[in-house]
């Protein structure tokens, strides 16, 4: 097994940031580039994503930097609900895909090329690999740090840090119910729904291993306020999205820097996520059903229609409960004004309890 002290650490990184994988659209080899050649941890997206597509893109990001790099994956979940549940969602849809001009899609499951992209990263020996949705296995693990790369686990709850922790994460990513997109829970049923401080706290009194913080964070100040309480980085995914290197959809985009609420909500994959709340939210969201991926694959091509449309009515808008704040600039300036912002907010709060 590769030694420990082989694999990535925290030291590493100039600056304690790190960029979100952002699933769907917003992960590019162009953000994660910029993201770690300013000091940062940039990631790469391999949810809904081709294997070899996924291997294009870490070709192309590790040529670009020298520096440390990410792979988020997800784990396979078993659905809660059953096939007639889905299916009575999918009709329900009849009348919103009509208006798009299309048809609701084959409610399917599926694991998202699971063994092809842990073939992948271990071949490719990704620095950090990130798993959310669930806990892989011990052995997965293992093999894993057999190919040198460190694994992270989204946690969303004290018992799930814990598992984590017991197969050999090498970080956990505390995700707080403030946070934009889906939830990592391990249970697609009882997704955590603990604030992120709090959870933070719960975290790290539980378990020795180091924790990266994620929900809601969009300032330096955040960035100093987790710092503060025991984590070793903070992971911002809704700041990020307005930068010209993500691939922010032009709705996704307009709506983001607006001051809308946001909600949680099934209504466009099944499974439990926070975005701007719109008409498809509104409408649906109440009757979603909990199945992953299958109603992901059923409101598809009405998202994409929709996309094609500029209409932000029945898109998915991912957002953190602090979007508002999200600002247009560069991602490695974001960085470091970032980092510049916190490390002066933790230089004050020392004077002040002096």
């Amino acid at each position: 097994m590769a030694a420990a002290s082989a694999r990535f650490s925290f030291a590493r990184l100039q600056h304690p940031i790190v960029a979100a994988p952002l699933a769907g659209g917003p992960s590019t080899p162009a953000l994660a580039t910029a993201v770690s050649g300013a000091g940062g941890l940039g990631f790469l997206a391999a949810g809904y994503r081709a294997p070899d597509d996924v291997r294009r893109d870490v070709v192309a990001l590790r040529d670009a930097t020298g520096r440390a790099y990410g792979v988020g994956l997800f784990v396979p979940a078993t659905s809660v609900a059953g096939p007639s549940e889905v299916q009575r969602y999918a009709e329900s849809l009849g009348e919103e895909a009509s208006a798009y001009g299309v048809e609701p899609g084959p409610p399917r499951h599926d694991d998202d090329h699971w063994d092809a992209k842990l073939d992948l990263v271990a071949a490719e020996r990704v620095p950090v690999v990130s798993f959310t949705f669930g806990c892989p296995a011990a052995g997965v693990v293992d093999r894993l740090h057999e190919a040198g790369c460190a694994v992270w686990v989204t946690v969303t709850t004290v018992p799930e840090a814990v598992a984590a922790t017991g197969v050999g994460a090498d970080a956990l990513v505390v995700q707080g119910v403030e946070a934009g997109g889906h939830r990592g829970s391990f249970d697609l049923a009882e997704p955590g729904d603990v604030g992120l401080l709090a959870l933070l706290q719960l975290v790290t009194a539980a378990v020795p291993t180091p924790v990266v913080a994620s929900g809601g964070l969009m300032t330096g100040r955040a960035v100093a306020a987790v710092i503060a309480a025991g984590a070793a980085a903070a992971q911002l995914g809704t700041a990020f999205m307005l930068c010209p290197e993500a691939g922010t959809s032009a709705a996704h985009r307009a709506a983001l820097g607006e001051s809308g609420a946001t909600a949680l909500t099934r209504a466009f994959s099944g499974r439990t996520a926070r975005g701007l709340v719109n008409r498809f939210l509104r409408r649906h969201g109440a009757n979603a059903p909990a199945a992953y991926p299958e109603v992901h694959h059923v409101t598809a091509p009405i998202r994409a229609a929709a996309r094609a449309r500029n209409d932000r009515e029945a898109l998915n808008l991912w957002a953190g409960q602090a979007h508002a704040l999200a600002r247009e600039v560069p991602a490695a300036r974001l960085v470091a004004e970032l980092a510049d912002e916190a490390r002066a907010t933790l230089r004050a709060v020392s004077a002040a309890v002096q």
